[in-house]
């Protein structure tokens, strides 16, 4: 968990970490959030500033109409009503929001996509989801699930996704699926080339691996992150076909790969715009802090 408290300007004052320690059951995570929460806002008052309210951000399903965290493979949520929990802990107004959704616009009005209207934040780490930021807000659609651009089909008959469909973005682009590409390729080669069949392990691999092995000219790491960016350039063609944006920013831990990625990513995006404006393709720049930045720009929004 990574927590702030933040000024109306967008300062961090004060930052911090806690594990969420998800193994011990969803009950056990609230409670735990509520705490930190809690925590912080004691945190304020002893240093002289005055809390105003709340905005926590979780991952999966959010609905932030009702405040509800519907659903969260990582910590288990199911139907958690967050914000009237936190509401009722601190004795202040509070905010619940999409974790992707809140760093998107953290980005937008704050960092990589500040100075323009119309953003499209793109985190790509185990998954890949967006966010559709216009005028300072990011949309939420109907049932909480807007910007899952990490399943639109961009490789029919691929590699099946988490999703239960084959040849989504998310399981061709995403971190986790260029570090198993990577090794499964690697694996069949070494047994085609070992005299005695064998299939000698490849070891874990991760996207930085394979990027760092791309970097070097390894023939293999270098098809691999081709067809990853490829496949993610298709992905965002979609997007600014959908949602005709001035600035896609790139977060999440393949962003890292910086000019390794945006360079031929933004090369194959030129490539397929007919008449629609090119976007400008940046990296993102308020890095695992953005999170925390966006939960408490929710959460401002929320007093208005």
């Amino acid at each position: 968990m990574k927590c702030a408290l933040v000024r109306p300007s967008g300062e961090v004052v004060h930052t911090e970490r806690h594990p969420t320690g998800a193994a011990r059951g969803p009950a056990a995570v609230v409670d735990t959030v509520l705490d930190i929460a809690e925590g912080l806002a004691d945190k304020a008052r002893a240093d002289g500033l005055t809390p105003v309210a709340c905005g926590i951000a979780v991952p999966g399903v959010v609905d932030e109409a009702t405040g509800t965290a519907v659903w969260s493979a990582n910590v288990g949520f199911r139907d958690v009503p967050l914000r009237d929990l936190a509401a009722a802990r601190l004795g202040l107004p509070a905010a619940l929001g999409h974790d992707v959704r809140v760093g998107g616009l953290a980005e937008a009005r704050l960092g990589a996509g500040r100075g323009t209207t119309h953003v499209l934040f793109v985190a790509i780490g185990t998954g890949i989801a967006a966010a559709h930021v216009v005028a300072g807000s990011a949309a939420a659609g109907a049932h909480g699930a807007a910007g899952e651009i990490g399943h639109i089909l961009v490789r029919p008959g691929g590699p099946r996704c988490g999703c239960g469909r084959p040849g989504c973005l998310e399981a061709v682009s995403s971190a986790s699926a260029i570090a198993r590409r990577y090794a499964e390729l690697a694996e069949a080669s070494r047994a085609d080339a070992a005299s005695d069949g064998a299939r000698p392990a490849v070891g874990v691999v991760t996207a930085a691996n394979v990027a760092a092995r791309a970097a070097a000219g390894e023939e293999l790491a270098g098809r691999v992150w081709r067809e990853a960016v490829e496949a993610l350039a298709d992905g965002l063609a979609t997007g600014q076909a959908l949602f005709d944006v001035q600035t896609i920013v790139i977060g999440g831990g393949l962003a890292r790969a910086g000019g390794q990625l945006l360079d031929p990513l933004r090369a194959a995006l030129r490539e397929r715009m007919t008449f629609h404006r090119e976007p400008r393709l940046v990296a993102a720049a308020l890095g695992d802090e953005a999170g925390s930045l966006g939960a408490a720009l929710l959460a401002l929004d929320s007093l208005e």
